[in-house]
């Protein structure tokens, strides 16, 4: 396996094309390719796909005036074509892209060089599809200004999360045992990757900012510019996560109040260093009196406070400041039922609305918790209408089988991107963050395969395209990366991927925490199943399970008034146990082990239910596999069987621990009599 990298001819030796293989660009690569742009870099790495394509393929790129297949053309462009002109008009704005064919030629209009690539990749998406029949103009825009993956990586190797905090495919395609890697042509591909599916953000290091990560913002920056250089050709732009007490830390300063001249000096001062660097820097990244990490509240300041001082370091460069909202008292008394993790970003930002600069940008966790397979969308995000967000989401399955699992994250996001606060017909959350952006933590390494379980990619390629279009169908999606990862494969393996992935978040949650409680995890490293591993700790993940029910009453009427934290109509549904939706109702209730949920059955049959079917759920899509032993790569197939195994013992045991603990704690028999253990 080897990834080819336009304009360099440079390979990766080894490493899967993931969904850019040669095949995927064979419909492109046979035409005549005209491409009328200018001389920017973005424009010449789409002059270097074309190119790279034809000479593959057998087409031919063609000189302005000679007749061509496929036109890719800049709006500014001279002497633009039939085909082309008769797309003008139409607005595509920054990064968009007009699309259509016309007498037998497929045009790609675009105002900008990143517009014109993405709109090269969305034509390889289509691939003989682009070149058939005529169809009208289409003007593909991205809905969310700012599509970013952050990166949890390490210098230096970390003694408890290694080399990536939260990794699970490998070691960081950066850094290796505290030194750059030699050889950066893996990131260049990796840009490569992420512009194919719209990403143009890329942060590279931890937002746990240890000390050696911490001298990247000065006399490290040139291992940032190095990085840089390779994914500019692609549009995407550099951020950089910082230690908030840097003016202490690197600048010999004795304190880092965001109020003190001296310190927003010493930002200003490196921050323009930065820019000198770096010229297309996008920013910072934050995250600050959260788990340890230093922040504002050490000079009693607020967390506005501390944004806008970066953000003033910025502003006058053009860069953003991503504040991150994970905030919370990690050092709970487990046995105090006021204390409600889940209230605590709501709590700590919401009074703060309106107070953020323009150029700052409140990074919400999806959910109010921390990437659980099930958990309410934020109210944080409905909360602060005169600020910019953007929702977080986590790629890497740090919850969600840490990619030894098949879970196909794309249904869950679909959800939470096209949620609406307040009812029928308004505003989506994709719709609320459209300003900030949507931000994802990352699942690459330098795994063979770039995300360790083979199918993990289509998490990957996923975010991309919906944070490019969130109402895709995430169906169509994996299809999509089907088609694109398997050029060839017949209904078997077409059929055979989507009978494994289309439900397996489903099955995830199946098998694992039940009805919205969360965790459940092994504690530290967050893998496999331990009832009680965190009910008595102080992290605030308690399900508060005793002989008489489950789940966490976060009512107002006799909780903690979370539910109150959301607006109408979901405060009032999510205080009633009646119309509150069974899969969140651990959640928001603590209700008796027979309380009847919406479905019919009761809370305890439910639990035992779903962990038998979870689990024979997980074995059939071991079975599912084996059908294409002789039909994929058999390196692939391995990988994949290796990984089902691992799912499949995994979710036995997620079975029987969880329907052990609630018999135990319940005394309820399971109604169909098998066997717990």
């Amino acid at each position: 396996m080897q990834v080819e990298v336009p304009g360099r001819q440079a390979n990766v030796p080894g490493v899967h094309p993931a969904w850019l293989p040669l095949d995927a660009f064979r419909a492109a690569g046979t035409r005549r390719v005209l491409v009328l742009a200018d001389d920017s870099e973005v424009a010449g790495t789409v002059r270097a796909e074309v190119a790279d394509a034809c000479e593959r393929h057998g087409g031919a790129v063609v000189a302005p005036g000679a007749a061509g297949d496929l036109v890719l053309a800049l709006s500014t462009a001279g002497d633009l074509p039939p085909a082309v002109q008769a797309l003008r008009g139409q607005e595509p704005g920054p990064e968009g892209f007009v699309l259509g064919r016309r007498d037998g030629v497929t045009v790609v209009l675009a105002d900008d060089p990143a517009g014109l690539l993405y709109g090269w990749f969305e034509v390889v998406r289509r691939g003989a599809a682009a070149f058939g029949t005529d169809w009208p103009a289409e003007v593909h825009r991205p809905a969310l200004r700012r599509r970013m993956l952050d990166h949890w990586d390490n210098i230096d190797v970390h003694p408890v999360m290694g080399q990536v905090e939260r990794g699970y495919s490998g070691g960081s395609i950066f850094w290796r045992d505290g030194v750059p890697h030699e050889d950066l042509t893996r990131v260049r591909a990796y840009g490569r990757l992420l512009a194919a599916t719209g990403v143009n953000a890329v942060a590279i290091n931890n937002v746990n900012v240890h000390a050696t990560e911490a001298r990247l913002l000065t006399d490290r920056l040139a291992e940032v510019a190095a990085i840089a250089a390779e994914l500019r050709p692609y549009g995407i732009r550099v951020h950089l996560s910082v230690n908030f007490a840097s003016p202490i830390a690197l600048g010999g300063l004795d304190s880092a109040d965001p109020l003190d001249e001296s310190v927003r000096a010493w930002w200003a001062r490196t921050t323009e260093r930065v820019y000198e660097t770096i010229p297309d820097f996008g920013g910072y990244v934050v995250k600050a009196d959260s788990e340890g990490q230093p922040g504002p509240f050490a000079y009693g300041r607020s967390h506005a406070d501390g944004a806008n001082m970066l953000a003033d370091a910025l502003a006058p460069h053009g860069g953003v400041v991503h504040w991150r909202a994970f905030v919370y008292d990690h050092r709970q008394d487990w046995r105090d039922r006021s204390t409600d993790r889940a209230r605590a970003a709501h709590d700590h930002f919401a009074p703060l609305d309106g107070l953020f600069r323009d150029n700052a940008i409140l990074q919400v966790k999806y959910g109010p918790m921390d990437f659980q397979a099930r958990e309410p969308i934020s109210p944080v995000i409905a909360a602060m209408p005169a600020t910019r967000l953007a929702v977080e989401l986590q790629v890497t399955q740090e919850y969600t089988g840490q990619q030894r699992h098949v879970c196909y994250l794309g249904p869950m996001w679909s959800e939470v991107l096209g949620f609406r606060f307040w009812g029928p017909g308004e505003r989506t959350v994709a719709e609320v963050a459209a300003r900030g952006g949507l931000v994802a933590v990352s699942n690459v390494g330098d795994d063979p395969y770039w995300t360790g379980h083979p199918l993990a990619q289509a998490n990957l390629y996923a975010f991309g395209r919906l944070a490019w279009a969130p109402e895709l169908d995430p169906a169509a999606i994996l299809d999509e990366w089907i088609g694109l990862t398997f050029p060839g494969g017949d209904d078997l393996v077409r059929g055979t991927l989507h009978e494994i992935m289309d439900g397996s978040w489903a099955t995830y949650e199946r098998y694992t925490a039940p009805l919205g409680v969360g965790f459940m995890v092994r504690p530290g490293h967050h893998y496999g199943p331990d009832v009680d591993g965190y009910e008595y700790t102080p992290w605030g993940t308690y399900h508060f399970a005793d002989r008489d029910g489950v789940g966490v009453d976060r009512t107002r009427a006799t909780g903690t008034g979370y539910t109150g934290q959301y607006p109408a109509p979901w405060s009032e549904v999510y205080e009633s146990r009646s119309e509150c939706p069974d899969e969140l109702l651990l959640f928001f209730h603590h209700v008796p082990y027979e309380h009847v949920l919406q479905s019919g059955t009761t809370v305890i049959q439910h639990i035992y239910d779903t962990h038998f079917a979870g689990a024979e759920e997980a074995a059939g899509m071991r079975r599912a596999w084996e059908k294409l032993a002789g039909s994929v790569d058999p390196a692939l197939y391995a990988r994949v069987r290796e990984r089902l195994d691992e799912q499949v013992r995994c979710a036995e045991e997620w079975r029987d621990q969880v329907n052990t603990y609630f018999l135990r704690k319940s005394g309820v028999p399971d109604a169909h009599g098998r066997r717990i253990c």
